[in-house]
């Protein structure tokens, strides 16, 4: 069973928490977050370190304890640091460019697929064959991640499509291999 629920938060210097009830924000130099956290847990905030409680031991309670935990400490890691994932094109032809705030992929289709760039999300080519999708909220920037990726995910064959950078793709033999 995971204890993560007990270890505490430290609060780097210049981040600034504000709690409302469930709701809590989080300010700090990249930005702000606000979230609204389970009744079930409470948050402790003694100067620079936040320590989270449980109401019960019910399993409800016990489930939410580490999540909560968890989904705080990516708050503070956001507004201080970012988050980026980083996305490989892989495939002849295959291309990403900026158009404006525009993400414009050519996978392949008969048509170019494009991304606007929402609240928070910020996209970079830096090669016409890489793609970093950075902000501030984790699940944010993994979301956009993953929708960028499925326009075309990598196939078992060729290893052709978008994937993460380091990630491997299991290959298959083809139809002539017995």
């Amino acid at each position: 069973m995971s204890r993560i629920g007990y270890k505490a938060v430290e609060l780097p210097e210049g981040v600034e928490v504000k709690q409302d009830g469930n709701v809590v924000t989080v300010k700090g130099p990249k930005g702000e977050l606000t979230r609204e956290f389970s009744d079930f847990i409470k948050i402790n905030i003694d100067g620079n370190v936040a320590t989270f409680e449980r109401s019960s031991d019910d399993k409800k309670a016990k489930a939410m304890h580490g999540t909560t935990r968890a989904n705080f400490h990516n708050m503070v890691v956001g507004v201080t640091e970012g988050y980026k994932k980083e996305l490989e094109l892989r495939g002849v032809g295959y291309r990403a460019q900026m158009q404006g705030k525009k993400l414009v992929l050519n996978v392949g289709y008969s048509h170019p697929v494009e991304f606007e760039e929402e609240d928070g999300i910020k996209f970079e080519t830096p090669s016409a064959t890489s793609i970093i999708v950075s902000g501030i909220n984790k699940e944010d920037v993994g979301d956009c991640a993953a929708r960028i990726r499925a326009t075309r995910a990598p196939e078992p064959y060729k290893g052709k499509g978008i994937r993460y950078v380091g990630e491997y793709v299991r290959r298959k033999e083809g139809k002539t291999g017995k």
